[in-house]
């Protein structure tokens, strides 16, 4: 089964100029998700996860079934002021502007084996914010793990000193 099957291209997602990748079809088909799960999780194949690190928010989807898959824990990485306990922060970059993410001050732990997860790897911002948090914590970044990686944005730069896998590029 071919999971890119399952990606839906919407023109004009959330502004005009933009093709958005959705991945609601794949969510909703259990085939699809099982199978997209599996190729996530070879990817892994003789490492060691003791937490798997979502972004918010479309990679908690498959970052909790990871988790559970590798009988892990599993982080949250929200937007400012969603989490309610005491949190550490890092900014990132964006087209115009910056945004911030943050993770719980006791989430990880020092020398914790940790696997990133989000949907997309784009221009990598998000992604270095989350390295930037996990590394805070004194954790070690096993690996950064996404649904698809959309190359011409060459996000993979901005998180070059860590092992990447993306189940499909763009």
């Amino acid at each position: 089964m071919k999971i890119e099957k399952y990606i839906r291209d919407i023109q004009g997602f959330p502004k005009e100029g933009i093709l958005f990748k959705d991945i609601t079809p794949l969510l909703i088909n259990p085939e699809a998700r099982t199978n997209c799960l599996k190729i996530l999780v070879d990817s892994l194949e003789g490492k060691k996860i003791d937490k798997v690190v979502g972004a918010e928010s479309r990679g908690f989807f498959l970052g909790m079934l990871l988790a559970q898959e590798l009988n892990a824990g599993f982080v949250p990485v929200r937007k400012p002021k969603k989490l309610p306990y005491e949190t550490i922060s890092a900014f990132y970059e964006l087209e115009y502007g910056s945004d911030s993410l943050e993770m719980h001050i006791d989430a990880i732990k020092k020398g914790d084996r940790v696997l990133i997860h989000d949907d997309v790897l784009a221009t990598g911002g998000t992604a270095k914010a989350v390295c930037e948090l996990v590394e805070k914590l004194g954790g070690e970044i096993v690996q950064c793990n996404f649904l698809m990686e959309l190359t011409f944005l060459n996000g993979r730069e901005k998180i070059k000193e860590y092992p990447v896998f993306a189940a499909l590029t763009y």
